[in-house]
């Protein structure tokens, strides 16, 4: 995203809490002739400039790196814009909000879909809560990294809808792993089933883009399973919140966690499949 950034022509700062993952980027940033400085703390990155995204792990990443010490809004100037597009808690995007407003800052919770494949190509879906001001004033600078930029609602909206989109891609995943487990039992010439059934309702982005590695046991890409547990996680306490039972979801991220029991936890979300045994019949 920092790549697509500095090709159409912004400034740009970069700060990654890993030294060694910032050394390997300033590196391939370099070999493609990208003008990107970098700073030693949040804080140095957003001294000065007009905007600042954030994309980090969690709740307690999110507020060290923005409400800390050493955090962005220690130093961006009043009239600037926050834009965080990690996925976190509604609560927590309510919490930013509040503490950037203090600042003279207005803030954006903009959570993406579309998974590395989607930050490389510059095609991640964006949902976005807070003013419609400043999503409005976000949008030309994230148009170079995404293909799809929604305003949701107020603040925490964007992280609701992000929580919605990861209980779709969950129920989705096991549905599709137990067809492919179907279609492996009985024989299916596997490429057929998928030319047959893609056609058709059963079509889904998971069917497009994960069939083929499903059925070779291939995980070793995409979005990791400890970060799909995390989103569960929070999409689970909201409908919680809310006084909904999310009885699907909850069972998906049980089994997301025998996975992760075994060993899975940094594989793919397709790598769900592999909880489910082939049958020993035919």
């Amino acid at each position: 995203m920092t790549g697509h950034l500095a090709r159409s022509g912004h400034r740009v700062t970069a700060y990654n809490r890993s030294p060694a993952r910032a050394s390997e980027w300033r590196g391939l940033w370099e070999k493609q002739g990208l003008d990107v400085s970098f700073a030693d703390s949040p804080a140095e990155a957003a001294s000065g400039a007009d905007f600042v995204f954030v994309c980090v792990g969690n709740d307690e990443d999110l507020a060290e790196v923005t409400m800390g010490d050493n955090g962005v809004l220690a130093s961006m100037r009043s009239g600037a814009l926050l834009v965080d597009h990690t996925t976190v808690s509604a609560d927590m995007a309510r919490q930013l909000a509040k503490a950037a407003a203090a600042k003279g800052v207005d803030a954006v919770d903009a959570p993406v879909s579309g998974g590395e494949a989607g930050a490389v190509n510059g095609q991640l879906a964006v949902m976005c809560g807070g003013s419609k001001a400043a999503v409005e004033r976000a949008r030309p600078v994230m148009d170079c990294y995404a293909k799809a930029i929604v305003h949701v609602g107020p603040t925490g909206a964007g992280q609701t809808a992000k929580m919605a989109n990861q209980m779709c891609i969950a129920g989705i995943l096991s549905g599709l792993s137990e067809a492919i487990r179907l279609a492996q039992a009985a024989g299916l010439d596997l490429d057929k089933t998928y030319e047959a059934i893609s056609g058709g309702a059963a079509q889904s982005w998971q069917m497009d883009n994960r069939w083929a590695t499903m059925i070779k046991d291939e995980f070793d890409f995409g979005f990791a399973i400890d970060w799909m547990r995390k989103d569960l996680g929070y999409a689970l306490d909201e409908a919680k919140r809310l006084g909904l039972s999310s009885p699907i979801s909850a069972l998906v991220d049980q089994f997301y966690g025998d996975v992760q029991a075994a060993g899975g936890g940094r594989k793919d979300t397709s790598a769900l499949i592999s909880r489910l045994p082939r049958s020993t019949q035919g």
